[in-house]
């Protein structure tokens, strides 16, 4: 057998700047056996109805093979994007299928949304912290990135007029406001009602697009979903995933954008992909047509708050009192700031070796900070599990503080 050679392929410069996932990279370590993870922000697909699918599946292919198997629009298929505009209306969001596009997940429309805003070197300011693939896409297309800060009530708008202030002071160009308003990944913050339409106005006023991600937003678990940032301004960019209200294997996100915006974002799209999975768009559209999916939805939902419950619960049972963590009230995730002079990344191969396993703090800043934070998911492990996850966790942060 012959040995690994180095490749004698000259590189672009871009090529460095693109980083192995910190969550990806525990993903595997997630699936040993006897391992809790509160790792990845799974969604639990247990409740779907997969017998039905199943058959939905191999009727499209049955039936209507010659079409389902086949190239598609660029665009999206026009039923699917009129099906997302009803998604959408439960955020007060008024969109038209025309101004949609459909995409191969909503990581993908976050992608084409950055190649067409951002040059080399031009800031994209983002929540502190913000998701890390969010960090990975802006990274790898060259753009800086420049954290807002946030509290409990999430990004804090004299702030964000504070950073836009200071950036441009530097002399340097700010393209995009990214923000994850609704039970935000990592910290599970939600933006507050009020801010909402200042964010807004703050960033149309300074000339800074915003793109709105909210892959949780119908995940609330007193059933109250807030109005989208783009209900307030239409030239925000919204993109929105069928990950967490159906399923992220069939991999399909959209993009709503002004028309011109939306125009531009499909050539980019055919450039990448041609068009995404019409067999993947045929079954996002039966099961938002013809399933009661909110129904499955709702009782994900309470699975959550069960779990987000029981997470919050063991926290406070089995950590130091001088542990501190948000209180979500939906979607995945729950942050956990450390006492000063513990590091996440010191804990995680700890913890590992205790059973438990979740992501550091550091993975969600683009300028490498958050040690003496941890990112915990609740949304697939059980809430037995959860409370050992935490128990095991609790046992090496308190030997971390006795050391």
């Amino acid at each position: 057998m012959s040995s690994p050679q180095s490749s004698s392929l000259a590189y672009a410069v871009r090529a460095d700047f693109f980083r192995p996932s910190p969550v990806r990279a525990v993903f595997d370590i997630s699936m040993r056996e006897g391992m809790i993870s509160l790792a990845g922000g799974n969604p639990d697909l247990g409740v779907l109805p997969l017998a039905e699918l199943g058959e939905v599946a191999a009727r499209l292919i049955a039936e209507q093979g010659l079409e389902v198997l086949q190239y598609g629009a660029g665009a999206g298929m026009a039923p699917l994007r009129e099906a997302v505009c009803d998604v959408m209306r439960t955020a007060g969001i008024d969109a038209v299928a025309d101004d949609i596009l459909i995409t191969s997940g909503s990581q993908m429309g976050l992608e084409l949304v950055t190649s067409l805003l951002c040059d080399p070197g031009d800031v994209v300011l983002a929540e502190a912290p913000t998701y890390v693939g969010a960090i990975g896409t802006f990274q790898g297309l060259e753009a800086q990135i420049v954290h807002v800060p946030c509290d409990d009530d999430g990004l804090i708008p004299a702030e964000l007029e504070r950073t836009i202030a200071e950036v441009r002071a530097q002399g340097r160009t700010i393209k995009m406001l990214y923000t994850i308003p609704n039970f935000n990944n990592p910290s599970g913050i939600t933006l507050h009602p009020d801010r909402r339409p200042v964010v807004a106005e703050i960033c149309a006023r300074a000339g800074i697009a915003v793109v709105e991600d909210d892959p949780y937003g119908l995940l609330d678990f007193w059933d109250a979903p807030l109005q989208a940032i783009r209900s307030f301004d239409d030239s925000v960019v919204y993109l929105g995933s069928m990950s967490k209200i159906f399923s992220p294997g069939i991999r399909i996100g959209w993009v709503l954008a002004p028309r011109d915006v939306r125009d531009r974002l499909q050539l980019a799209a055919e450039a990448t992909t041609i068009c995404p999975s019409v067999l993947s768009q045929h079954l996002a559209n039966t099961y938002l047509r013809d399933f009661d999916w909110r129904g499955y939805m709702n009782r994900a939902i309470d699975q959550y708050h069960e779990r987000a419950q029981r997470l919050d619960a063991a926290l406070a049972a089995h950590l130091p009192a001088s542990v501190r963590w948000t209180a979500p009230h939906g979607g995945f995730f729950v942050w956990l700031t450390l006492p000063a002079g513990l590091s996440a990344e010191q804990l995680l191969p700890l913890a590992i070796e205790e059973g438990v396993v979740f992501v550091p703090g550091t993975a969600f800043f683009g300028d490498g900070t958050g040690d003496d934070n941890l990112r915990l998911s609740f949304s697939l492990e059980s809430p037995d599990r959860i409370e050992e996850g935490v128990r095991r966790l609790a046992r090496v942060i308190a030997a971390q503080l006795d050391a």
